[in-house]
C-alpha cells in the first residue's frame, strides 16, 4: 500500500474493524494533511518521498500471547534483540510490534488484578471506546504539523495503558518496535493514563535494519499524569541510517504530579523529536534527560519543551550530544512560563562534545517568561576532549581510540545510569559500536 489516499485510509480502518467515529477521525486527518507543508525549520526532508512510502505493511501473524506461537522468522528477530530475556527479567508486561502491527502482547496477572489495562491501541478502540475517545489525539492535534496529520490518517499499532488511582506498577511495562520492511512507514500510537497517585515506568525500544530506500517513523505518544501521580518514560532508539524519525511525544501533568523523560537517540538519517510537557496543575514537575549521537550522514535535531501553566511548577532539561565523522547535532530547548505560573522555576543545560573538525553541534534555546516571580535559566557548552586527558589515559596503556571511547562513556553516564540495567547496557554498547564505526 504505497502512497496516501482515501482508499488506503478506509482499507486500514476496515481491516481493523474500527467504529465509524474512528474512520471519520482518520479521514479528517487526511484532509488536514493535504493542507500542510513540510516544517520550515530543522533538517532537510527533501529525500523523503511520501508517494514511495508503504503506509501500511500487513501483518505476517495474528496477535499472540505466547512467545512460542510467534512465527519463527519474527521470533528469531526479537530473540536477537533480547525481548524474551527482558520478559524473563520480570517486566510487568511486554508488547512487540513488527512493522505495522503488534504481534505479541502479554500482561502479568498481578498487574491485571490491580486493575491495570495494557493492550494494543486497536483492542482499546474496540473494548474501551469511552476512554479512547476521551484521550486519543486530544493532547496533540493533527493541525500542529504535517507528519502528525499523516499519523492520524494511517496510524497502526501501539499501546494503551491505564493505571487506576493509587496503583503503583512496581516493575516496568515495555514496548518494542521493530521496523523490518524497506521503503515503509511505521505509525504506532501510544496513550498512557495515570489516575491520581498512580505510579508507572514505561520503556520503549526501537530498531530497524539498513535499506537503500528511505523509511519513515512518525509515531505519537500521549501521556496523561494525574494529580500526585508519577510517570517515567524511557526510550532507546537505534534506527538505521535510512530512517526519517519524525515522532511526536507529549505529556500533561496535573497538580503535584511528576513526569520524567529519559531518552537515548542513536541511528536514523534525520531525527526531529521534541518531547514536550505541559505543567497544568499547581506544583507539577518535569525532568528531561537525554543523549544523542550523530555520525556520518546524520542530522539529529532533538530537544525538549516545557510549558508552565500553573503556580509553583518546576522543570529541568539536561541534554548531552556527541558529533563525530561529519555528523550534525542540534538541541532545541523551548521553555514557556505563563502569566498564571507564578513562582515557577525552569532550568536547561545542553552539553555538546565534538570529536572532529568535520562535525557540528548547535544549541537553540528559547525562554519565554511572562511573570516577574518566576526564574528560568539556560546554559550550553560545546567542546572537544582535552588532549591532556587523552595523554593521561594513553600513558596508562590505552590506545587513543580506547581513551576517547572511555571519555565518551563517562560523558553519557548521567543518562545511562537512569535507565533500567538491560537498556543501560544496550545504550553503552551502542555508544561503543558507534565509536568503533560499526553502528
Amino acid at each position: 500500500m504505497t502512497g496516501l489516499s482515501e482508499k488506503l485510509v478506509r482499507e486500514i480502518s476496515a481491516r481493523k474493524n474500527e467504529p465509524e467515529w474512528m474512520l471519520k477521525l482518520r479521514l479528517s486527518c487526511l484532509e488536514i494533511f493535504r493542507t500542510l507543508k513540510d516544517p520550515t525549520f530543522g533538517p532537510d526532508l527533501s529525500g523523503l518521498e511520501l508517494n514511495k512510502i508503504l503506509m501500511y505493511v500487513p501483518p505476517e501473524s495474528n496477535l499472540k500471547t505466547r512467545w512460542e506461537d510467534v512465527p519463527s522468522n519474527i521470533l528469531e528477530t526479537f530473540e536477537e534483540l533480547g525481548i524474551p530475556e527482558s520478559e524473563r527479567a520480570g517486566l510487568a508486561g511486554v508488547e512487540a510490534q513488527y512493522d505495522s502491527e503488534v504481534v505479541y502482547h502479554r500482561l502479568q496477572e498481578e498487574a491485571k488484578k490491580q486493575g491495570v489495562i495494557y493492550c494494543t491501541i486497536e483492542n482499546a478502540i474496540l473494548e474501551y471506546p469511552d476512554l479512547i475517545r476521551k484521550y486519543f489525539l486530544n493532547l496533540v492535534k493533527p493541525e500542529e504539523h504535517k507528519f502528525l496529520a499523516l499519523h492520524g490518517a494511517v496510524f497502526s499499532g501501539g499501546s494503551f495503558v491505564y493505571v487506576p488511582e493509587g496503583v503503583d506498577v512496581e516493575i516496568p511495562l515495555q514496548a518494542y518496535f521493530r521496523f523490518n520492511a524497506p521503503a515503509a512507514g511505521q505509525f504506532e500510537h501510544t496513550v498512557i493514563v495515570l489516575e491520581k497517585n498512580a505510579r508507572l515506568h514505561f520503556i520503549e525500544g526501537c530498531s530497524a535494519p539498513k535499506y537503500n530506500q528511505a523509511n519513515l517513523h512518525a509515531g505519537c505518544v500521549e501521556i496523561y499524569v494525574g494529580e500526585g501521580a508519577k510517570m517515567r518514560y524511557s526510550t532507546v532508539e537505534n534506527w538505521s541510517r535510512n530512517m526519517y524519525n519524525l515522532n511526536t511525544k507529549r505529556a500533561t501533568v496535573a497538580k503535584g504530579g511528576r513526569m520524567e523523560w529519559v531518552s537515548g537517540s542513536f541511528g536514523s538519517k534525520v531525527s526531529m523529536l521534541y518531547p514536550s510537557t505541559i505543567l497544568a496543575g499547581e506544583g507539577a514537575t518535569a525532568d528531561f534527560l537525554g543523549v544523542s549521537m550523530a555520525a556520518s550522514d546524520q542530522d539529529l535535531d532533538t530537544g525538549a519543551k516545557m510549558i508552565h501553566l500553573a503556580k509553583n511548577t518546576s522543570s529541568k532539561v539536561v541534554s548531552k550530544s556527541i558529533a563525530k565523522s561529519g555528523g550534525n547535532s542540534t538541541f532545541r530547548t523551548d521553555i514557556v512560563i505563563s502569566e498564571q505560573a507564578e513562582n515557577s522555576k525552569a532550568y536547561a543545560s545542553c552539553d555538546s562534545l565534538i570529536l572532529d573538525s568535520r562535525s557540528s553541534s548547535k544549541a537553540v534555546p528559547a525562554l519565554d517568561v511572562k511573570n516577574g516571580s518566576s526564574d528560568a535559566g539556560h546554559e550550553a557548552t560545546v567542546g572537544r576532549i582535552s588532549k591532556s586527558v587523552l595523554e593521561y589515559l594513553m600513558a596508562r596503556g590505552l590506545s587513543e581510540d580506547e581513551a576517547t571511547s572511555l571519555v565518551v562513556a563517562g560523558y553519557v553516564d548521567q543518562v545511562s545510569k537512569e535507565l533500567p540495567f538491560e537498556y543501560a547496557v544496550e545504550m553503552n554498547n551502542l555508544v561503543a559500536l558507534e565509536m568503533e564505526g560499526g553502528l
